[in-house]
């Protein structure tokens, strides 16, 4: 399983090409597959930890079985059922995912891979912020149409597009919030090589483009990832120093860039006394709530199906007839984890993930020290990723149900390794001693 670390880099890296990305998790949860048949699922401690394989399966399970429990009287059940089945897809690739991080080799591979990719879509976003074109999805966009003769991206997408979409294009503006989720990375290795220095530099072009990219979400995500990589390092006066510097570059920004200033505005509405202010600064998701909220009441037990939100939301929608804040056409998904899952998979679909994010908490709170200090950045990243008091994307998306998994089962591969490695850094004991003897 060497190879394992540069199948997860491949995924990463292709996340720009949704497609290929698919193909390239499908092809290494088939790899992972045929690897287990062949050796007859024997030697399995050599890959994982007997504790690793089971975290790393219990949380897809966590994940899985509510949206398998939902689809059983889903609004689209058929389909459904279908994005269910498919959704095993992700149980062989998160173990492969677990163990390219099972080891020292493994993690430094995969991690600092992740630093580089994310380091790499930050000053590529950079250089789009200065020029107006992104050099790398510009290269994505020339070699599609050279292949296919067709763009990325629509000219209709293209003209709309009013934040920085960096490599994944103004067709798919989710820069801000992948490169937030992905920073703890890129900070963790900059603080580990270069110092204070080089985590304040790092810190400071990845807020950039979290804050130019747009996404409001992604700047809570960010601050989350700035308060727990920094205080470690940094100290709180100096990370207050930080965050005052972040403070004047969105001031800067907000006098400067125009689409920043609206949502700033858009923000400030919040503090309006009236309903109408608020829902204007969550750009229409209190009437999303609101339809939510109906879902739940009419089915409390295993909600509308996974990914049916947008099947149920026109029957549940609080002010049908009205224009919605998000243009047109039904909300296509809840945009907020908890309400998502309790609208979606019901309240047994709540206790499952409470379940999930209990047993990942219980297996943090009782690993050593030096486990936790190598499993530091996904955890962090998982973290700020499911943070519940924020809005997020749909954890039933491919796109960010595959992200959230993988983070899931980075956590699980690097807290839990490799027996061997584990047992060289459990607490000396009169037992352990005899048996390392």
């Amino acid at each position: 399983w060497r190879w394992a670390p540069w199948w997860v880099l491949a995924f990463v890296a292709l996340w720009p090409a949704p497609g290929i990305a698919e193909g390239v998790l499908v092809l290494g949860a088939l790899a992972a597959i045929i690897k287990l048949l062949v050796s007859r699922f024997r030697g399995g401690t050599a890959l994982l930890s007997g504790p690793a394989w089971a975290l790393t399966s219990v949380l897809f399970f966590a994940y899985w079985l509510p949206q398998l429990f939902s689809a059983v009287d889903a609004v689209d059940a058929r389909h459904a059922f279908y994005k269910a089945a498919t959704g095993l897809r992700y149980l062989p690739f998160l173990w492969l995912a677990a163990a390219a991080v099972a080891d020292a080799r493994g993690r430094r591979i995969t991690f600092g891979g992740l630093a580089v990719i994310a380091g790499v879509w930050t000053l590529d976003a950079l250089a789009q912020a200065v020029s107006g074109t992104s050099p790398l999805f510009w290269g994505l966009d020339a070699l599609k149409q050279a292949i296919e003769h067709k763009p990325m991206c629509s000219a209709e997408e293209i003209a709309a597009v009013d934040r920085l979409g960096g490599v994944l294009g103004p067709c798919n503006l989710k820069l801000g919030i992948v490169l937030a989720s992905l920073s703890p990375f890129v900070l963790y290795a900059a603080g580990r090589r270069f110092g204070n220095i080089g985590w304040v530099v790092a810190a400071g072009l990845i807020g950039s483009v979290v804050l130019l990219a747009g996404a409001r979400a992604s700047w809570l995500t960010y601050a989350l990832v700035l308060v727990f990589s920094g205080w470690r390092l940094l100290g709180w006066k100096k990370l207050a120093g930080v965050f005052a510097f972040g403070a004047v570059l969105m001031v800067a920004l907000t006098f400067t860039v125009p689409q920043m200033r609206e949502r700033i505005q858009r923000t400030t509405q919040a503090l309006a006394a009236d309903e109408a202010g608020m829902d204007s600064a969550l750009s229409g998701r209190g009437r999303i709530w609101g339809a939510a909220v109906c879902m739940v009441r009419e089915h409390p037990i295993n909600g509308v199906g996974a990914r049916g939100f947008r099947d149920a939301f026109p029957a549940c929608d609080p002010e049908p007839g009205e224009t919605p804040a998000w243009g047109s056409g039904p909300a296509l998904q809840a945009h907020q984890i908890v309400v998502e899952i309790l609208s979606e998979t019901g309240a047994l679909g709540l206790l499952l993930w409470l379940a999930g994010v209990a047993l990942a908490w219980r297996a943090w709170r009782y690993a050593p020290e030096p486990a936790r200090d190598r499993a530091r950045p996904a955890m962090l990243a998982l973290a700020v990723t499911v943070f519940p008091f924020n809005t997020h994307l749909a954890f039933y998306s491919t796109f960010w149900g595959g992200l959230t998994l993988l983070l899931a089962a980075l956590y699980a591969g690097s807290l839990l390794a490799r027996k061997a490695e584990a047992v060289a850094e459990a607490p000396a004991t009169p037992e352990t001693a005899a048996s390392r003897t």
